[in-house]
């Protein structure tokens, strides 16, 4: 008695090991953006932008090339994105000290101080990612935009002491765009320092003694009353 045939397969239907259910492509469904960014500007932050191989970050990311650039473009847009990332919580810190220290000396020395606690952080990569980012870099729009930025904190700086001359905690005729200058290049050799294994205690020391150049008000004394 012949067995009863077997149901034809269906058509274009995979058999043997091709049968088996494929990889979704792209990031998976359980991506964290956030996350993986985080990670990215870490690795960006260690290596700096041209040291960083897109091999790095998705090593340290968990995941494959097609879902990075699918999520943030190229290695470029990327980075951009992680120092954007690293910048926020310094603009912030930046905006409370100069919004909640009475001076422009203490407004600036509490920045100092801050950078000098942060370059310092066990747990964290030395230095600071825009400074040591753009070492060896060749990309002409990654130095523009760092560039930029770099501008825009000194600008801070700038806005913060000529606040201070008007309000009579700075001395009148203090050149404010050179003094800024002065506190941006202090920032940039503690970062230096830090990469270079500098500890807590020297950065410290390094922003109390950057602070002596901060001209004082010399106050007129009274006359008195003949």
């Amino acid at each position: 008695m012949k067995s009863p045939p077997h149901p034809a397969a269906p058509r274009n239907a995979a058999t043997g090991p091709e049968a088996a259910p494929r990889k979704p492509r792209g990031r998976p469904r359980s991506f964290d953006r956030d996350a993986a960014l985080e990670l990215a500007m870490q690795v960006f932050w260690r290596k700096g932008y041209e040291s960083t191989s897109i091999h790095d970050l998705t090593d340290a990311m968990g995941i494959n090339p097609p879902s990075l650039y699918a999520a943030f473009g190229d290695k470029e847009k990327l980075y951009m994105e992680a120092v954007e990332k690293y910048l926020d919580c310094r603009k912030e810190a930046a905006s409370c000290a100069f919004s909640e220290e009475p001076t422009a000396r203490a407004g600036i020395e509490r920045l100092l101080r801050n950078a000098a606690l942060e370059l310092s952080r066990p747990n964290s990569p030395k230095g600071c990612m825009l400074a040591l980012s753009a070492v060896n870099c060749d990309s002409e729009s990654v130095q523009h935009a760092l560039a930029a930025q770099r501008a825009a904190a000194k600008r801070r700086l700038r806005d913060r002491i000529e606040r201070g001359i008007r309000e009579g905690d700075v001395p009148r005729g203090t050149d404010a765009a050179a003094l800024a200058d002065f506190f941006s290049a202090v920032f940039a050799g503690m970062s230096m320092q830090a990469r270079d294994g500098a500890g807590r205690k020297s950065l410290l020391a390094t922003a109390e003694n950057a602070m002596l150049a901060f001209p004082a008000v010399v106050k007129k004394k009274s006359m008195a009353a003949a």
